[in-house]
């Protein structure tokens, strides 16, 4: 029996995909032990702070006031009724019948969520049916609060028709839709829409994505009438916030266009997103755009730069965000575009170079033991180009107080390549107000070492990809080996991209490198995350916890 488990149930995957598919829970009260224990759909009875096991006690310190006598007398030996209505504090009503065993100290039974009057129910499956789930999703955008549509189609349905026929096809239709049911709670809405497209709502709730767990479970392997099947998922999500963001039916279209994007990309396994090009999204987008820098949403991330060797913070890189009051974090292929065309790509950059400046001083003057911690800052496209640019850092590395080189301006090579010569006098330039030069993504042009002769770089960056196909291809070993050799011989610093295990880590460091950054560190964090890295880092000195 698994660790955990209510005593006397057996934890089979046929009980818990019934009891999914009922939408119930089995419960079991020992009195002598003072002991519940419940198996089944429990989050949707608003049991997930309580299970699978709880005193007497705790269970009615959840309940309703206006239920807990009621409730009581079924727990009681003698108390009366076999069944109660019973109210949680979550909101969740469900009625909890009940029956003594013969020695009197145990009452057992199951636990079954009061339905709404109005919803309609697909016959198949059990589960909401379309126009129930899209009345559910119009009722919860009228609520506070952000909200994910998830939908899901099951791959290759055509070829279960064909190889199991009809009949066994909609067998694993129906246990998929018993698995939908005892992962994710009622007041979730799961949903059939179509024939094998499935569909529920997530609370945004800014932890933990339960979204992998929920595909996992929905995945597992099964076995209709002796054949073992493998199911897999395309799954796509939209998100909203309230009724301002849209309707159930267009957001249902939004996770639709998700979905599709999925299985173009061939990922059957993970989340898309709708692509910055569908029109409704984009027009939105654009409308939300427009202030967007003046009201602080567009934001500097920062990377953590680390010493290779050591694994202690060198430093970050500044890297662009929008934080959308309603729509979450947006990434920069989302948005940028965007920017161009509006026009407002200057802007952006004075923007994250001016709060990425301040941000780094403020960590320079609280953390005096941090020493050369710098901040690196992408230019943006054509910005190299701006003459004002080089006023703009002077000016920024004075106001705020910043060593020379503490400022660092990272440019690729095709920033360089339409002007070379004027590139050289901006780059010069800015490095004799005080800025560090670096290039990025070293590596994946075709003239980058003539410009390393003419130009006043600092710093080399090697592009992530040679550092995550090392293992794998003898060719991009050899050329972070030569280039972590070509940056010691011209007295540049070489940063390596993508770093993700200690392994790598330790290699890149054998070859030479001084620097490294990548999600074996950390992601790009907000300020206030940065900040409690930076204050770790200088506790362990060690950032990369990964097992080599």
């Amino acid at each position: 029996m698994a660790s955990g488990e209510p005593r006397g149930w057996a934890n089979t995957t046929a009980l818990l995909e019934a009891l999914g598919g009922a939408g119930a829970a089995l419960w079991r009260y020992d009195v002598r032990t003072d002991r519940l224990d419940m198996l089944g759909d429990l989050r949707a009875l608003g049991l997930q702070p309580l299970a699978p096991h709880c005193s007497r006690a705790a269970l009615m310190a959840m309940t309703d006031d206006a239920d807990r006598a009621g409730f009581s007398a079924l727990l009681t030996p003698g108390g009366g009724p076999s069944q109660a209505s019973v109210r949680l504090l979550s909101g969740v009503a469900a009625i909890w019948r009940g029956e003594w065993l013969e020695d009197g100290g145990c009452v057992t039974g199951v636990i079954i969520p009061t339905a709404t009057a109005t919803d309609t129910f697909d016959a198949l499956t059990g589960l909401l049916d379309r126009s129930s789930f899209l009345r559910r999703v119009e009722q919860r955008l009228l609520e506070a609060g952000s909200i994910r549509l998830v939908a899901a189609d099951l791959a290759r349905l055509r070829r279960l028709n064909e190889g199991l026929g009809p009949e066994r096809a909609d067998l694993v239709l129906r246990v998929l839709g018993a698995r939908l049911s005892s992962v994710v709670p009622h007041a979730c809405a799961p949903a059939r829409l179509g024939e094998d497209e499935f569909a529920f709502i997530l609370e945004e709730t800014g932890g933990e994505d339960p979204l992998p767990a929920i595909r996992d479970a929905l995945e597992a392997p099964l076995s209709i009438r002796g054949v073992d099947i493998h199911p897999s998922l395309w799954i796509g999500a939209a998100r909203a916030e309230g009724a301002t963001e849209a309707d159930a039916h267009e957001l249902v279209r939004r996770a639709s266009v998700a979905l599709q994007s999925a299985k173009s990309a061939g990922k059957t396994l993970s989340v898309a997103k709708p692509p910055a090009g569908d029109g409704l999204s984009r027009l939105a987008l654009e409308a939300d755009l427009h202030g967007a820098l003046a009201r602080g949403e567009i934001v500097p991330f920062f990377q953590p730069i680390a010493h290779l060797e050591t694994g202690q913070l060198a430093g970050f890189e500044a890297l662009a965000r929008w934080k959308h009051p309603r729509r979450g974090l947006i990434m920069p292929d989302d948005f940028l575009p965007l920017i161009a065309d509006a026009g407002q790509m200057d802007a952006l950059g004075r923007h994250i170079l001016e709060t990425s400046a301040a941000q780094i001083a403020t960590w320079r003057s609280a953390h005096p033991d941090a020493g050369d911690l710098f901040v690196a800052v992408n230019l943006t496209t054509g910005e190299i180009e701006d003459e004002r640019l080089v006023g703009f850092v002077a000016d920024l590395v004075r106001r705020h107080h910043l060593p020379p080189r503490t400022l660092k301006i990272e440019v690729t090579e095709s920033d360089i390549m339409r002007d070379p010569e004027r590139a050289a006098v901006t780059l010069t330039a800015l490095r004799e107000a005080g800025a560090g030069i670096s290039l990025d993504d070293f590596g994946t042009g075709f003239s980058s070492l003539a410009y390393l002769t003419r130009l006043p770089f600092e710093t080399l960056k090697i592009d992530r990809y040679f550092v995550r196909t090392m293992g794998e291809n003898e060719g991009s070993e050899k050329i972070v080996r030569s280039v972590a050799s070509l940056g010691r011989d011209l007295g540049l610093e070489v940063v390596a991209e993508g770093v993700e295990t200690v392994a790598v880590a330790r290699r890149l460091a054998a070859l030479g490198c001084h620097y490294g950054q990548g999600f074996g560190y950390a992601p790009a964090l907000d300020a206030r995350e940065a900040e409690v890295y930076l204050n770790e880092s200088y506790l362990d000195g060690a950032p990369i916890r990964q097992t080599a």
